[in-house]
Formats: C-alpha cells, structure tokens, sequence
C-alpha cells in the first residue's frame, strides 16, 4: 500500500480505504459471477434466456482487439482500451441495450514457441498459464464481459472453425463478373456445360484429371505458389513483414533474413482490392485509418505495355510492365526489373555483348557473374532498405537489351534493388525525366534521359512529376503522336495505341499483394489439407475437422547457418512422419496422403473470431444464422452491420483489419454471415506512457525510487536523467494494475486511467496522480455514508433549486459525454456535483441516487456497494441510467454585462424570457451612475449577451 492510501491511525471506522476497496470489490466480483450479471441472452441457442431483463432489447455488440497473453502479465497501459470498452457497455446496458462484451485470447504464434524451445516446456502449458494469469488480471478491474463467450485460438473447438473457414476459402473462386466468391463447384460446372472457356479452347471432358485440377487450383482464392518471402536460415523459418526489423534481421535473435522464392500457402486477398477499398466509404472509422488502409491497397490506373528481348529459348521473352504513366512511354530509356524476377536467369547470357560501359557490369567478367552477385546482396536487404530514396542507387546490366514497342530501338535491361518482385510485375520501364528514382539511376549508370512532358514555366529542377503538354513524344510513322496533348489526352491516346498494335492493355493494378499464408512454425492451426500421389493438395471433408495439433519432442524447426541464404525449411511437424503420412478414404477408398506440414500464421484465428463470441457452444456451425443476424446484421438497407464498436490500437490500422475485412467478405458472399463487414465502427485508444530514468552510466533506474527536487531528478544522492516513452522491464518503469489495486483499489485505477485525458489521446502516466482519483471516490463514500457509523447520510428532503438544477446539468453533460466515449469530462462533471455535495449537510436522496447511477460505468464496484447503502438489494448494472428534466436545463436568469461606451460598468440579473424593454430598463438602472443623470444616446440590447450603452 503506497503511503497516499495507507489509513492513518485515526482514520474513522468507515472510511472508503483501499483495504475496503479490496474486500468490496472481491465480492462484489463474486456476486457478478454466482448470478451471471453480465451474461447476454442470444436470440436462439443455448444462450438464449427469455427471462433475462434486456431479452429481446436493442442490442450493442462491443468488442476489444484480440489481446495475446505474454508471460509478463498487464501493465497499466494495456488495459486502458478494455476499461474503456467497459465503461461503455457499462453505461449502454443501464440505458436498456442487451449488451454483448466478451474476451478472448490470440494464443497461436512465435513468442510462445520461442519460449517453448528455450526452455523445453510446451507452448501449450506456457500459454494456458499467461491466458490464466490474464484472465484473473482482468478480473480483478470489474470487466463485465460475458466469461461464457470467452475463447482461446489454441482451443480445437475453436481452431475448427478456423479450418472450416480455410476450406470455404479454399473451395471458392471469384467471380469477376458476379464481383462476389462462389463455390469452386459453380466453377467446374461452368467449364463442363461449356460456358467458361478453358485456357487452350480444349473441352473440358478433353483435359486430364490434372490439367483440370490445374486450371482449377489457378482460380481458387486459397492456393499454392512460389512466392518471394522472408527467410531466416538463424531461425529457421519464414517471417512476416512485421517480423523483420528495419535492419533486415529478425526481430527475435537478430539473424539475417534473406528474400527466397519458396513454395508457400497464399490467399487471394487481391481479388477483393475493388470492394476492400470501396467499402470503407460504408465505415464508421477513423479518416486516418481509412487512409492506411487506401494507401496499403494501392489501386493504380494505367496500362501493362510489353517489351520484348532475346531470350535463352526460342521465342522472345516478352517483359510485361505497368505504369500508371503510359503517356511517357517515349521516355523509356532503360528497363529495370526485380533481381528475383522469373525473366533474368534466360535473359542472361554468358558473355557481355559489344558496347557494354564499365559502369554496368558491377566489375564482374560476365553478366552472369554480376547477376549472381547482385542477388546475394539483394537479398541481405528489406524491402524498406530496398525502396529508401535516400539511399545510392545501385544495380547490374543483366546483358541483353529490349525492344521498345514505339520507337523500335533497343534499350538495356537492368537488375537493380528498388524494384520489388512482390509489386507490381516486378519490372519497370524506367523513364528518368519524369521519376526522380529513374533519374538518380540514370546519372549513376550513364543512361539517356529524354522529357517527354513539357516542364511548367521556371522550372529548373531534374525529374518534373507535375502536368504539361507532351514533348519528344511523336512516331507518325507507327501511328503514335501526343506532341502537345495534356496528360489525360495522351495517355489515352497511348492506351488506345498499345491496345490496336498488341503491345499492352489498359490495366488496373494494386500495391496490395496476396496474403502469404504460410509459417514453419509448430505452434499454430494445422492446414485441414492433404497431399495425394501426384503431389495435388486435396481438401479433407469438414466431417475429419479438427486437424488437431499433434504432440512433438522438439519444437524447433531446423535451424541453419545464419549466412546459409540457400537453405529450405525443414517445419517441426515433419517430423512426426506417423501424423504427416496417413492412410485416409476421402471417397475412393482408402490411400495414402502427405499431410500439408506447414501452418497458419497467428493472423488466422483473428480474423473471425467476433463471429464465435455471438454462438461459441454451437457444436454444428461456426455461428448461428439467428444470432448472427441479430448481433451483427445490417440495421437498414445498405448498411454494412458488424460490430457496433471495435476498440484498439492504432498499429493493426492496416494487417488485422484488412485480413479480417477478407475474411468476413468471402463469408457474406458464401452466405455465411449477413454483414458485408465485420467492424461497423472503429475506436483507436491511445497509449499510456511513461518516465524512466538513467544514471550518469546511462543505466535505468527503477521509476518509483526517482524523487523530483526543484525540476531535477534524483536516485538517491544521484542525478539522473528523465526520458519518455513506452513502459517496460528493461527500462524499470513498469507499473502493474496488480500493484495500483493493493494501493488504491480497482475502482480509483479505473477512474485514474478514464480521467487522465480523452481516450483516444496518448499520455503519461503519473502514479503520484492516481491520489485525486482516490479521493474523488472517497468523497463520493462520504456523500451517502457516516465514516463514523456506517449508516446511509442521505435524507428524503427534496434538494433546493440550485442543487437540483446542477444535477440536471450534470445529467445532460454526462450522458452527452457517454455517447461521445468522452469518459475525461464525464468524470469531471461528477466530481463537480460530489465537491458541491459536500458543502451540504445531508445528502437528499434525489441526488444521491442518481450520483451513484452515473458512477457506475466508472467504479462499478463501490457503485453497487452504496447502492445497496441506499436500500436496493439488486445489482445496478440494469438500473435505469438517470435522464435530465429538460425543463431544468434552462437557465432561470441570465446575467448581462452593460456597458458604457464600451466599457463594462455594472452587470445586471434579469429573468431568462424577460423582454427587451425590461432588460433596458434595468440595465440603465444598473448603470445611472456612470450616466450621472445624462440621458443615453442609443441602448443597444444584444439578447442573451450583453447590453451596449452610448452615453
């Protein structure tokens, strides 16, 4: 107990101290959980329950982000978004909403497995510790969730579903002309009737079982491919984007990772770019995050033009490009394509061809030799590293030269580090005057550099990005002139030119890359899929779901040099080889099968897990049709549904949420769901943070032993230096909600951490401060108990006018504030009605009860205690919310300053509707003095405001 709670020894027998806070808030805990408080009635099912109060009333769904349970345990700064939430569903549930709020945990993926192999105790046993150790943490801060609906991603009925809903991915196509998924079924029957043409005219009764199940496996939105990824031969694994520093290592070990072509588990999430994008407008969130959103999808118009080069084979290869500046075609001097790209290895030959400048060749003999190398240093970078334009362009000649489909003259073909594979088609036509990227490249590699877009007038710099007719951009002989045509005109014209003489199509393309869906980890859902004789992943029929996880002795994929950028993944489940090769009768007998060894990133369970909370003891489906509608279907006609209120951080503005919006889209267009998005509205908390504190070796020091001595920092007799940001054990500045409940209670950290500014704002915490929340809830106590006797000090006398009409206002203010998730001001005008309660010597009931009421969504737990102070012997959480009269929340008397010659000299109090002559008359009264008798030349009456006089 901090020294601000402790009680002093002369502290009356019933003051609100935080060892009472303790014991009340423990039982009033238990009583919550003996009689199910918090449990929201479903319309079906086994969580229905007609007799429930708000049985059959509007419904809120609230919904925290997904926490993932670290061994660590919460500190103060992550439950702010969960009380947040709390006092919220808090408030909606009193104001007659049937209230969904339940937690769950995102228990999959690498932290726990690289505790697991550290330590040789199963990510399973660790896991179920920390979401224990959670789960009493959140408790312990009066969270009414629904504990019924909690779920764990690591529990097989639930990781079912999750495989569930990778088979409907997996079984469905989109459709382009419907814009919607349908079954992969639909599909086949299309190319049987002969309604969808195959790729080579044949019939479709003509092709192979292979070639069929090819053409089929190409239009599937869940599928294999080789695909560029992270891979980390240290670790053994491939990583996420998020899992790689800015360095190019992995952000646990700090091993090199290197861009391979690996075959990998994708899904089609780019088929969705037109309505991800589109659907936002349908949102009810932040412009900030629509635009993360906007910017990681990336739609681009322009046009595919192919480039044609010699190639090892006997045809040309034909290098296909995109830009969104087809217009600028003629100023194509160079090509430049991704060091992974499929073309470089039969564009290569093995000697350089005549003419070949030093300043191409990366100093190497032969081209080969300098492509090899380039790829190896390529790889050793991330994609921010590759794409920073700050940094020297660098790049090889791969040797041969291309075609330009205008000009007909031949053009060089370059690798170099800023083109991605991964965007794009992973080559770029590059045109230096109108890039300042190209441009760099060009002046480092001697290249021609030709304006084909008339720079406006003054301008004196290198590569013009900005509008102007087009110059340098004539082939009348092919049929091609923009020279003087406005970019919009010319690249029309261009299109159009490109599309008449096969060189290229209008195009629309995306920065959005399909979802790389694979991890060789152990600790995540198995893949509900099989692999046959030839090597086809067959689906396994949702009557064999779970796939469960099996048991293993090493958990650990094989891990490799850190420098061995050559190295394949080994996955720990291959190594069960009595689970990975299996005999299974999928419907033509038994046979044996290769079970798929990879697994499903952490992002999986995720995506869908809203939809579990609303039915999660449904054995049959993933979540009732009834129920679902109900708590998340659409309110009205076009209206998206979902959530009626996602609460979390701002870093998942783009992963999760887009991964989700995926997910939740191929069920509504499946019929699964009826909302066209999961999260109606979004609410972005912001981060609490904190001091810490170095000595003069520039090693921290713990936080709460630093003591502040006339704006100077002291540990000890030692100076130390202050510094802000985030809390952490290795900068010994964490503070636990364990540590803020033994000082002061549950409900002083709620209100400390409601009060300190608006939610969706970051700011510091101060434990010194958590005292005037403490004695907020004390005064509140001595409002409506004796501190000496413990009886109720509230009196049945009506309050007087004053005290009545403050109430009234602070009602308003309040609710206003709820709706608004504006708790920091809420709670201010609740401490100005308890500060004017003290000045009264009994508390009348009329204000005492509706105190305690607007209380609740704040320090739930105290608020029960005096409620049943006050008489009551149920619980509050379904009390009626106090509503204001609005007859007393207008002013009785307004109060004019008047001025004389415009400057104030007396100010009068007159009637709220008072007319204007009778303000006139009393505002010359209230200034005659100032007149000395003389009579005033105009009286201007501005209602309401002031009143002007000119003497």
């Amino acid at each position: 107990m901090t020294e601000a709670a402790a009680p002093a020894g002369d502290t009356p027998p019933f003051r609100y101290t935080a060892a009472l806070a303790d014991e009340i808030e423990r039982r009033w805990q238990d009583t919550w959980a003996r009689e199910g408080t918090f449990h929201a009635p479903n319309p079906t099912g086994p969580l229905a329950d007609p007799d429930h109060p708000r049985a059959g009333a509007e419904k809120l769904y609230v919904l925290d982000m997904f926490p993932y349970p670290s061994g660590a345990g919460l500190h103060v700064g992550h439950p702010l978004g969960y009380i947040g939430t709390d006092c919220y569903a808090r408030y909606q549930r009193m104001s007659g909403r049937n209230v969904l709020h339940a937690m769950g945990f995102d228990a999959f993926g690498l932290p726990a497995e690289q505790y697991a192999v550290q330590t040789g105790t199963h990510p399973r046993t660790t896991t179920v510790a920390n979401i224990e150790r959670y789960k009493a943490q959140l408790r312990r801060l009066g969270l009414a969730h629904d504990e019924r609906r909690s779920v764990a991603t690591i529990d097989t009925d639930f990781y079912r579903w999750t495989q569930w809903v990778f088979l409907q991915i997996f079984n469905s196509w989109y459709d382009p002309d419907a814009q919607k998924a349908r079954p992969v079924a639909e599909l086949v029957a299309a190319f049987a009737a002969g309604d969808r043409p195959t790729p080579d005219g044949r019939a479709w009764a003509e092709l192979t079982d292979a070639e069929q199940r090819r053409i089929v496996d190409d239009h599937r939105l869940a599928y294999v491919s080789q695909a560029p990824v992270n891979w980390c031969p240290g670790l053994g694994t491939v990583l996420a984007n998020e899992e790689v520093t800015a360095d190019g290592r992995s952000d646990r070990g700090n091993f090199p990772v290197f861009k391979r072509n690996l075959k990998q588990w994708m899904m089609r999430i780019t088929a969705y770019g037109d309505r991800l994008l589109d659907d936002l407008d349908a949102l009810d969130w932040p412009e900030s995050i629509k635009l993360m959103q906007r910017n990681w999808i990336g739609r681009s118009t322009g046009a595919h033009i192919d480039f044609t080069a010699p190639a090892a084979g006997p045809d040309d290869a034909r290098i296909r490009v995109f830009t969104t500046r087809p217009d600028t075609l003629f100023g194509a001097t160079y090509l430049v394509l991704a060091p992974e790209h499929e073309l470089v290895d039969v564009l290569t030959p093995t000697t350089w061809p005549d003419g070949t400048r030093d300043a191409w060749t990366g100093g190497h003999a032969g081209p080969r030799a300098a492509v090899e190398a380039y790829r190896k240093a390529a790889a050793a970078k991330t994609d921010v590293e590759r794409q920073a334009d700050t940094k020297e362009k660098t790049g090889v000649f791969v040797g041969a030269y291309a075609t330009h489909p205008v000009t007909g003259g031949q053009i060089p073909i370059f690798i170099a580090d800023y083109v991605l594979a991964g965007y794009g088609t992973g080559a770029i036509m590059a045109v230096p005057a109108q890039d300042e990227r190209d441009w760099d490249f060009a002046e480092v590699f001697e290249l021609p550099i030709v304006r084909t877009v008339q720079p406006s007038e003054g301008f004196d710099g290198r590569a013009y990005t900005g509008d102007g007719p087009a110059i340098n951009s004539a082939a009348p002989e092919r049929g091609l002139d923009l020279d003087g045509l406005g970019v919009t005109e010319a690249k029309a014209a261009t299109v159009e030119w490109l599309e008449a003489n096969g060189h290229g199509v209008g195009a629309v393309t995306w920065r959005l890359r399909d979802w790389l869906f694979s991890r060789q980890r152990y600790w995540g859902e198995p893949f509900p899929i099989v692999y046959d004789s030839t090597g086809a992943a067959i689906p396994l029929p949702e009557s064999m779901l779970p796939v469960e996880l099996p048991e293993v002795d090493d958990f650990s994929p094989k891990t490799f040099d850190p420098d061995d950028a050559d190295s394949n993944p080994e996955t720990p489940l291959s190594r069960r080889r009595d689970w990975v090769e299996v005999e299974l009768d999928l419907g033509d007998g038994p046979q044996r099968y290769t079970r798929e060894t990879n697994v499903m990133p952490q992002w999986a369970g995720s995506c869908w897990y809203e939809l579990r909370y609303l039915d999660p003891t449904n054995p049959d489906r993933f979540v009732d049709a009834e129920n679902e509608r109900y708590w998340m279907g659409p309110r009205a006609e076009g209206d998206c549904g979902g959530t009626d209120l996602y609460v979390g951080g701002a870093e998942h503005a783009v992963l999760h949420l887009l991964y989700a919006r995926f997910w939740h889209k191929v069920l509504y267009d499946l019929g699964h769901v009826s909302s066209f998005e999961p999260f109606r509205r979004l609410f972005n908390q912001g981060m609490i943070q904190a001091f810490a504190f170095t000595d003069p070796r520039g090693v921290y020091v713990p936080a709460e032993e630093v003591v502040e001595v006339d704006g100077r920092w002291f540990h000890g007799e030692q100076e130390v230096t202050r510094e802000y940001g985030k809390m952490g054990k290795s900068l010994r500045n964490v503070v636990t909600p364990d540590d803020m409940c033994a000082a002061y209670g549950a409900d002083t950290f709620r209100v400390y951490e409601m009060s300190m500014g608006p939610l969706e704002v970051s700011r510091p915490w101060e434990t010194r401060a958590v005292v005037g929340s403490y004695r907020f809830l004390q005064r509140v106590w001595r409002a409506v108990v004796d501190e000496q006797t413990g009886a109720p000090r509230v009196t049945d006398e009506p309050a007087d006018a004053a005290t009545r009409r403050l109430l009234h206002r602070i009602v308003d203010g309040v609710r206003t504030d709820m709706e608004g998730i504006r708790f920091n001001t809420a709670i201010a005008k609740l401490i100005e009605l308890t500060n004017a309660l003290t000045r009264l010597p009994a508390t009348p009931r009329e204000v005492a009860e509706p105190l305690v009421l607007m209380l609740a969504p704040f320090a739930p737990h105290v608020a029960e205690e005096l409620w049943r102070t006050l008489g009551h012997d149920t619980s509050l959480a379904y009390a009626d919310f106090p509503t204001a009269d609005p007859a007393l929340l207008v002013a009785e008397t307004i109060t004019y300053p008047v001025q004389v010659n415009g400057k104030v000299r007396g100010r009068v109090e007159v009637p709220a509707y008072a007319a204007q002559e009778v303000v006139r008359a009393a505002a010359l009264e209230a200034v005659a003095s100032a007149l000395a008798g003389k009579e005033p030349r105009k009286v201007i009456v501005v209602p309401g405001r002031l009143v002007s006089v000119v003497a």
